[in-house]
């Protein structure tokens, strides 16, 4: 049993630490511009020093806002499309795969 429990403790330690870093990086990478509520060093000095919810403030209320849509877009007119989309390309496979290419 306890090892299993000393398991489980290395597990949500390493995730913690995981969770750390990636804010902490995230924090340092950002562009100073980018950064919101307070200024970027102060933003270091909180996720170093509360680590969990400095991270989380941070990912909540530091971190730039999402300028673009986080699901893939679907092409508007006049946009290229994928080989799969276009009709002349599926038409042109078909024959080919019949062998017509003659």
């Amino acid at each position: 049993m306890a090892y299993s429990s000393g398991m489980a403790g290395v597990l949500i330690g390493l995730a913690l630490l995981a969770f750390w870093l990636f804010s902490l990086f995230d924090v340092m990478t950002t562009p100073d511009d980018e950064v919101r509520n307070v200024p970027k060093t102060l933003w270091i000095f909180i996720v170093v020093l509360i680590p969990l919810l400095g991270g989380l403030l941070w990912m909540a209320r530091g971190r730039p806002r999402a300028t673009r849509a986080p699901w893939p877009v679907p092409p508007g007119p006049g946009m290229p499309k994928g080989p799969d989309d276009d009709p002349d390309f599926l038409r042109d496979l078909d024959r080919r795969m019949r062998g017509d290419d003659v």
